[in-house]
C-alpha cells in the first residue's frame, strides 16, 4: 500500500523544520529577498518543476505539470519578514539585528516547499498543473501585484481556476488547528494622512497665533465617533491613529500638527465610505478652525474574501485530512489584512489560518503575530504541507 500524504508529510517535517530554522535565521524585508530566494531554489533543486524568477522582486514562481491534462490551480507562500527586534530566546534566533519573521512566512515557505515535494512524488496521477507562487512584499510592499503583473497567473499557459494559501497564527489556536469562513476573511487596509496647517506662536500667546494642535486633537476624537454613529456595526470598520507629530517645544505653538491612521474595512461599499467621511470630518474641523487642511487616503490592500465554494471545499478538505476536531469555522473576519485578496478577485480563493501556537503556552495569552516575542511551532509543517498539496488534488479532481 502507498502512504497516504499525510504519511508522506510527516517524513518531511524534519527537513522542513530546518528550511524554516534556516529562513528564521537569515530575515529579509520588502521585495528584494535574494537569500530568500536562493533557499527556495535550492530547496526545490531536483524536483519536476519549471522555475522562474521575478524581475522587480525576487519572486520564485514554479510549475508542475501533471501527468494528465486538466486545470491549473495555484498554491501561495509570502517570504518577507518585518522590521522587528526578535526577543524569543531561540537557538535560530534572527542573526540580523531588527528584521524578525515575527509573521510566520518563513512557516509558509518550508510548508510550499513541502507541499511541491508531495506533488511532484504524485505528479503522473495529477490531473492538471500547479503554480507554487512563492512572494515576496507582503508586508506592505504589493508583491502580489507586481507578480500578477509578471504573469504567475499565466505560468502554466493555462488559466488558474482557484488559489488557495494559508497564514499561521502563533496565538488563538491551538497547534495544527485550521479556521477559515466564507467570504470575507481578512480586512481591506488603507491609511488616512492628515496634515493641519496654522500659524505659529507664542505658548503664552495663542491669540496671536493660529494652533494646529487642538483642532488635530478633536479631528482624532472626531473619527472615533464618526465610526460608532455613521456605520453599521454589522459592516464596520476600524480607523486607528497610530501616528501623531505637533511641535518640539513645550512653550512653542507649532504651525502645523499631523496624524496618519490605518482604517480597516470588509466590504467595497464600507471603504469607499469610510474614505469620504474621513476625508469630509477632518476638512470640515480645519476650516472650522480656520487652518489649512491637506487630507488624503492612500489605498493599500483590498478585502480578502473566500468565494464560498471553495471555503466549503477547504473545510471539507480539512476534516477529511485532518479531522473533524481541527476545523474551527471563524464567525467573523479578522481586521488585519492580506494582498491575499488581489488573487482572490481574479481567481476563485480560499485562505485559511493555521495554528501554530508552541504547546505549552495557552492560546489566549500568547504573543501574537508580529510581536517581538512571536514563537512560532514548526512541529505543524508537515501537516500544513499536507494541507497546501491536498487542496491542489482535491481541486484538480474537480476538474
Amino acid at each position: 500500500m502507498s502512504p497516504t500524504l499525510k504519511d508522506s508529510a510527516a517524513l518531511l517535517q524534519p527537513e522542513l523544520r530546518d528550511l524554516r530554522r534556516a529562513l528564521h535565521q537569515e530575515p529579509e524585508i520588502g521585495l528584494d529577498l535574494p537569500l530568500t530566494q536562493a533557499r527556495v531554489v535550492a530547496a526545490l533543486e531536483g524536483l519536476p518543476l519549471e522555475l522562474s524568477l521575478g524581475d522587480k522582486l525576487s519572486s520564485v514562481t514554479a510549475v508542475l505539470r501533471g501527468g494528465r491534462p486538466g486545470p491549473t490551480v495555484l498554491l501561495r507562500a509570502d517570504m518577507d519578514a518585518l522590521p522587528v527586534q526578535e526577543t524569543a530566546d531561540l537557538s535560530y534566533a534572527s542573526r540580523f539585528p531588527g528584521v524578525m519573521h515575527a509573521c510566520g512566512h518563513d512557516l509558509h515557505v518550508s510548508a510550499l516547499v513541502g507541499a511541491a515535494r508531495l506533488l511532484s512524488e504524485r505528479r503522473a496521477e495529477l490531473p492538471g498543473s500547479v503554480v507554487f507562487m512563492f512572494q515576496p512584499g507582503e508586508e506592505g510592499a504589493g508583491g502580489a501585484q507586481l507578480m500578477i503583473d509578471e504573469g504567475v497567473l499565466d505560468a502554466a499557459d493555462r488559466p488558474v481556476v482557484a488559489a488557495y494559501a494559508l497564514h499561521v497564527a502563533a496565538a488563538q489556536l491551538p497547534a495544527g488547528w485550521v479556521a477559515a469562513r466564507p467570504g470575507p476573511i481578512m480586512a481591506a487596509a488603507d491609511t488616512l494622512e492628515v496634515t493641519l496647517r496654522g500659524r505659529g506662536g507664542h505658548g503664552s500667546s495663542p491669540h496671536l497665533a493660529l494652533d494646529p494642535v487642538p483642532a488635530a486633537c478633536e479631528a482624532v476624537i472626531a473619527l472615533q465617533t464618526m465610526v460608532t454613529r455613521r456605520f453599521d456595526a454589522f459592516d464596520p470598520v476600524v480607523l486607528t491613529v497610530g501616528e501623531f507629530h505637533a511641535g518640539s517645544v513645550n512653550n512653542v505653538i507649532p504651525e502645523q500638527a499631523r496624524f496618519a491612521a490605518t482604517i480597516r474595512s470588509f466590504s467595497p461599499e464600507a471603504r469607499t465610505r469610510v474614505h469620504e467621511e474621513a476625508l469630509r470630518v477632518v476638512r470640515g474641523i480645519g476650516e472650522a478652525h480656520g487652518l489649512t487642511v491637506e487630507a488624503e487616503v492612500q489605498i493599500g490592500y483590498p478585502v480578502t474574501v473566500n468565494d464560498p465554494e471553495e471555503a466549503a471545499f477547504a473545510e471539507q478538505t480539512v476534516r477529511q485530512l485532518l479531522g473533524d476536531e481541527r476545523y474551527f469555522p471563524l464567525p467573523n473576519p479578522i481586521a488585519g489584512s492580506e494582498d491575499f485578496g488581489l488573487l482572490g478577485a481574479l481567481v476563485p480563493s480560499a485562505y485559511v489560518m493555521f495554528g501554530a501556537c508552541p504547546a505549552d503556552r495557552d492560546p489566549s495569552a500568547a504573543a501574537y503575530n508580529h510581536a517581538p516575542e512571536a514563537e512560532f511551532d514548526d512541529s505543524v509543517l508537515g501537516d500544513a504541507a499536507a494541507l497546501l498539496a491536498q487542496l491542489a488534488l482535491g481541486r484538480l479532481a474537480r476538474g
